[in-house]
């Protein structure tokens, strides 16, 4: 049994000001130049048509637990039943059973969270228990009805620029509605092709048919596909959109065009015949080039996100559907086929800036020493710092000692000053507080090598890197103009 006192009883709040902060370097760095600087969050899952409507959520457990995977898997953990989750109970009882759950969370990054966006911007101090839980439901619950709507959050968090990620058959309407009201909060769509590389199965060619229904183009074959995919990265570029974003278990095998893959995308949109899956791999493989290609074009940055090994539980995922908690880190073997990929793009002086994220730490050195052999300009475009990113620790890794580590070993491979920072790759409008933890665990990292001697005790210079990696090199890296 837990004691009953989980009651913020001390003089100083557990998240204090010096949270995380464990050194005297470490503030400074911290207060004196990256506290205050604002947010661009160049990858998250917010919904769009939220931001453009400014949503006004009906309680806590609508717009802190739906959705989030994070916690319905700490939930289950402890024990907690499917319908208190993702089932049909009461938003109270939901909210009841997350805080009962809260203080088994100790040492898992949930605590921190937790703490973390009660405090901001909800105000509350106390250590979520099942003993407080009505007090805190009912005092954010009132915030939530009286002013905290989806723009007063961003706006509150001092977000600059958000990214959503958007899948090429979706009409955009949110961004262009939200787009014509020329507000400070910028919002831009991100290219997520990923449901459009072909495959043998009937979700693909479902997609296939909207992807036909968005561009006019009746997509019959490898030229058509081709051609309406490239018509979406336009109408996406007129809006803004300057950055693809891929999430794959691994880069297919590449191949050059051959006839073998013509027919076999016939086959797939036909459903004549069984193509073998290598075949089919290699298509796609080929279609993510043609695509790159495009990217490096319009000048826009690509991401890759690889690694996961999604929907392992098959009770769950048909029960639920799929982003419901039951997926884990892959093992992969990631490095040589990345490399290919990157080189064949290199080689025709078509690789656009890139930033690759990967889920199973086991890939950390593998990936912050791939960035390093492409990092080189080409003639008529000159150097750009930074160009191949290892983008911030994510999902599984998105965590205190998964950031640090990530730090570490790109300060080790590569440079950590040109590094473009964190994201929130979040669904939630509550957690732009991880871009506050991560610029604290940063400079207390920075911090900690200033009081060893590892580094000097050179807070200007020190504090223009850190100000760099939390904001500026993000916004250099993407070319925005901020308003």
């Amino acid at each position: 049994m837990l004691p009953d006192p989980l009651l913020n009883t001390a003089t100083e709040p557990f998240i204090s000001d010096n949270f995380v902060l464990e050194n005297e370097p470490a503030r400074a760095l911290y207060f004196d130049y990256v506290r205050d600087l604002p947010i661009v969050d160049y990858h998250n899952h917010l919904p769009p048509d939220e931001i453009a409507g400014d949503k006004r959520y009906a309680n806590m457990t609508e717009i802190w637990l739906k959705g989030d995977h994070y916690k319905w898997r700490a939930m289950r953990a402890n024990g907690v039943p499917e319908s208190l989750i993702t089932g049909d109970s009461d938003d109270w009882d939901k909210f009841l059973a997350w805080s009962k759950t809260v203080p088994y969370t100790m040492r898992n990054p949930l605590q921190h969270w937790t703490q973390m966006e009660l405090k901001n911007p909800f105000g509350i101090d106390d250590l979520l228990t099942g003993d407080n839980a009505r007090y805190v439901y009912d005092t954010c619950n009132e915030q939530l009805q009286s002013h905290l709507t989806a723009r007063t959050l961003l706006n509150g968090y001092n977000v600059q620029v958000v990214c959503t990620t958007d899948d090429p058959t979706d009409d955009l309407r949110y961004h262009r509605q939200y787009a014509a009201e020329g507000q400070a909060l910028t919002m831009y769509p991100t290219f997520r092709p990923d449901t459009l590389l072909p495959a043998h199965t009937d979700a693909w060619r479902q997609q296939v048919a909207k992807l036909t229904a968005i561009t006019g183009i009746a997509v019959t074959d490898l030229d058509t596909l081709l051609e309406a995919l490239v018509s979406r990265i336009d109408a996406f570029h007129e809006l803004g959109c300057r950055a693809s974003d891929h999430g794959l278990e691994r880069i297919p095998p590449i191949s050059e065009r051959t006839q073998a893959l013509e027919r076999t995308c016939v086959q797939l949109l036909t459903q004549a015949g069984s193509p073998d899956a290598h075949t089919v791999d290699l298509l796609q493989g080929y279609v993510l080039v043609e695509l790159s290609r495009q990217y490096a074009k319009r000048g826009w940055i690509q991401q890759f996100h690889l690694g996961a090994l999604r929907n392992v539980n098959t009770r769950l995922r048909n029960r639920l559907g799929v982003n419901v908690g039951v997926d884990s880190m892959g093992d992969w073997s990631q490095i040589e086929r990345l490399g290919t990929f990157l080189d064949t793009l290199d080689r025709d002086e078509q690789l656009a800036k890139t930033v690759l994220y990967n889920l199973n730490p086991a890939d950390n050195e593998t990936f912050a020493t791939m960035v390093g052999n492409f990092q080189s300009g080409y003639a008529q475009a000159g150097s750009s710092p930074g160009k191949i990113q290892w983008g911030s620790g994510w999902w599984f890794l998105d965590q205190k000692d998964g950031m640090e580590k990530q730090l570490n070993t790109l300060s080790n491979m590569g440079l950590m000053s040109r590094f473009i920072g964190m994201v929130t790759d979040s669904r939630s409008f509550l957690s732009f507080s991880r871009h506050d933890y991560f610029r604290r665990i940063l400079c207390n990292l920075i911090g900690q090598d200033i009081q060893r001697g590892l580094l000097p005790n050179d807070l200007p210079w020190l504090g223009q890197m850190a100000a760099n990696i939390s904001y500026h090199n993000t916004v250099d890296y993407f070319g925005w103009t901020i308003k």
